[in-house]
């Protein structure tokens, strides 16, 4: 960890901890999601555990995207971006401790919503719940790192909000599908999750790796 990227890390920090803002925006959407999707339909037995997956994918997505302008919409204020562009350190750093602030916030929803996620479908793990801790963090990351990468890209636009949907949620298609099958292989115990898995880490590599690289390109064309 450079200190150019310990120093953003622990100002996005800060400042989140100070406002709250994106956590309690990522809490709200990702809990409606939850609840509605409860009451839309019968959530008992084996029909629970098949829906469960995709009802928490698409939370997950929805607390990220919520917070992802928000984390760029600080840096526009005041010339803060401008006085970045001079800083002698790779725009990268900047990037990876956004990528990074996000995915921390957006795991701390999932734990606080986990217990009603399982009170509300009713769930029961028969596969490996072991496996859990490893898809749900590459697939935040996933989301994350694309949706950081791409929020910054979309600076430019009077409707950066929109934007930023049109073009994340096609390219986090894959990720989503083998995010959605891996839960609910793991839920369910009727399948091996293994390679979705693979290609949930796959993905992670591809992407986290295009970005570090192209990033610097991005940040300095704003």
């Amino acid at each position: 960890m450079t200190r150019a990227l310990f120093t953003h890390l622990a100002k996005d920090l800060r400042i989140e901890w100070r406002t709250l803002d994106a956590f309690i925006s990522m809490l709200f959407f990702s809990g409606l999601v939850v609840v509605l999707f409860s009451i839309a339909f019968d959530p008992r037995g084996e029909f629970s555990r098949q829906i469960a997956g995709g009802v928490l994918s698409v939370a997950t997505m929805f607390a990220s995207v919520s917070a992802l302008n928000q984390a760029w919409s600080r840096e526009i204020r005041h010339q803060v971006m401008d006085a970045q562009r001079m800083v002698p350190s790779p725009a990268s750093d900047l990037y990876l401790a956004k990528t990074i602030v996000n995915f921390l916030f957006v795991t701390i929803v999932q734990i606080i919503l986990a217990p009603f996620f399982f009170i509300f479908y009713n769930l029961h793990i028969a596969g490996q719940a072991w496996l859990l801790l490893l898809v749900l963090p590459l697939g935040t990351w996933a989301l994350v790192a694309n949706g950081v990468f791409f929020a910054a890209l979309a600076l430019g636009s009077r409707n950066r909000e929109l934007v930023l949907s049109i073009i994340l949620f096609p390219i986090f298609i894959p990720a989503l599908l083998a995010m959605v099958q891996s839960v609910t292989a793991i839920l369910t115990g009727e399948s091996d999750p293994s390679l979705w898995i693979k290609m949930l880490l796959g993905y992670d590599i591809v992407f986290t790796t295009a970005s570090l690289l192209l990033f610097d390109v991005i940040f300095h064309a704003e």
